[in-house]
């Protein structure tokens, strides 16, 4: 009897542990799944939809199982979302050991604008989509 009860315990306890595992890691792992980046511009750079000015801003994945190319750009407190944005992977031969933001030069005083962003270890990144109207918006920041 008393070894049937001690393998009764010794069950729960495994049990128990494997719940918690399941339920407490993902949330050890948030920055990977969400590739969370905090990024300073120490000059105005262009997003799809608007222009960010010289400062802190934060770099994320949206939140959802299915669609992982919609890039989110909150504010440096994460507070305020400042942009919603709809990329398209982008493969790399070789893998960053660290964020890379690969920027586009812009006619005249334009800012440059954000190409591709990359978080370490993925060889996929995300790539910016311009509209035409981007581009005219950009010629125009010049005048």
């Amino acid at each position: 009897m008393q070894t049937v009860r001690r393998a009764v315990v010794a069950v729960c306890a495994v049990l128990v542990t494997v719940v918690l595992g399941g339920v407490l890691a993902p949330g050890a792992r948030a920055d990977q799944w969400d590739k969370k980046t905090i990024v300073t511009f120490s000059d105005a750079v262009e997003i799809p939809g608007q222009i960010l000015a010289a400062g802190t801003y934060i770099f994320k994945l949206a939140d959802g199982p299915t669609d992982r190319h919609i890039v989110e750009v909150w504010n440096a407190d994460e507070n305020q979302i400042l942009a919603t944005i709809m990329t398209i992977p982008n493969m790399r031969h070789e893998t960053p050991d660290r964020s890379l933001f690969e920027f586009e030069e812009r006619t005249g005083n334009s800012p440059m604008a954000l190409k591709t962003w990359f978080y370490p270890g993925n060889s996929t990144g995300e790539e910016f989509i311009y509209s035409r109207y981007s581009y005219r918006r950009s010629n125009a920041y010049n005048q």
